[in-house]
């Protein structure tokens, strides 16, 4: 089944690319959420107005990402954990957290366009990147903390003797 995609699908294609994709697949899941249509004569021609609009609304968002990114680049957030001797958290710093920490900073960043492989579990400094746009990414830098007091082993061990 050939489909006209009306939004970005990830592992697909993007906005106006016309792909060819399992019957199921079409009928069950992009058909229904309206993410596709079918590639008919009729739907072609409508899908390359839709692509101009489609390309000025793109390079809209674009430039709102370039806007954010100025902005975002010269933040550094800090996170303070629990660690243990070695520099290992006893929890994990995760994009959730990096999240709610740029909003209470007055960015509103969605969760899922924060680029964490894996939550960050030792101390130290991180650079992670944000998503804004498929062309765009901004890269923040990330602090993790031990909490005050959690830094002394080697004294506690000096005073235990």
């Amino acid at each position: 089944m050939e489909v006209i995609l009306k939004e970005d699908v990830a592992n697909l294609g993007h906005r106006g690319d016309v792909v060819k994709v399992a019957d199921g697949y079409g009928r069950n899941y992009l058909l229904p959420r309206k993410l596709a249509l079918q590639a008919t004569e009729a739907n072609k021609a409508v899908i390359e107005q839709m692509k101009a609009a489609a390309a000025r609304r793109s390079a809209a968002e674009k430039a709102q990402a370039e806007e954010l990114v100025a902005k975002l680049e010269p933040v550094a957030l800090s996170f303070t954990r629990k660690a243990g001797e070695q520099g290992h958290l006893f929890g994990s710093v995760t994009s959730a957290d990096i999240a709610a920490e740029l909003a209470t900073k007055g960015f509103d960043v969605d969760r899922r366009k924060i680029q964490l492989a894996e939550p960050l579990k030792s101390l130290g400094d991180f650079t992670v990147g944000v998503k804004l746009h498929r062309e765009v990414t901004a890269h923040i830098k990330v602090k993790v903390l031990a909490e005050a007091g959690e830094e002394v082993p080697a004294t506690e061990a000096a005073v235990a003797e």
